[in-house]
């Protein structure tokens, strides 16, 4: 692998997640899976929940993101604003699994004026995808060494 690294970087609104250099981020768009790697062309996408991947060396990074938007510039610099994100070692699966549930109760409820199916629609796939990265790397603790 070439020593040219990827200078990455994801934030919230409230916070940054997680800055670092990386070799290699894999993250879904609306146009689907794609893997950036160092001298990635340069583009702009929108994000849907699920999955982020980060790898450097030996190691990977799980992070859980409920959507946004990327940039990947020429200078191999990746900047990710997402809604929300959670590093795997973040994520409380019992609180997720706990808002997922109630999220699908108010979903099934009929009263239509006092439910905001969008949000809770949003809110649907923010938790599951939290519980998704935190179920597949379950028992691993920080970093993820090596492939799952």
């Amino acid at each position: 692998m070439s020593d040219t690294k990827i200078q990455f970087q994801i934030a919230t609104p409230e916070k940054i997640v997680f800055s670092d250099k990386v070799d290699e981020v894999i993250v879904d768009t609306k146009m689907g899976q794609i893997t950036i790697l160092p001298h990635h062309l340069p583009l702009v996408a929108s994000l849907v929940p699920g999955e982020l991947l980060l790898k450097k060396g030996a190691e990977s990074f799980p992070i859980a993101i409920s959507g946004g938007f990327i940039e990947v510039q020429k200078n191999n610099k990746v900047v990710i604003l997402a809604d929300t994100a959670e590093r795997f070692e973040e994520i409380d699966e019992k609180r997720a699994e706990e808002a997922l549930q109630n999220a699908r109760r108010l979903m099934s409820e009929k009263r239509a004026e006092s439910v905001d199916y969008t949000a809770l629609a949003a809110k649907l796939e923010k938790e599951l995808s939290r519980l998704k990265v935190k179920r597949k790397y379950r028992g691993h603790h920080g970093n993820i060494l090596g492939e799952q």
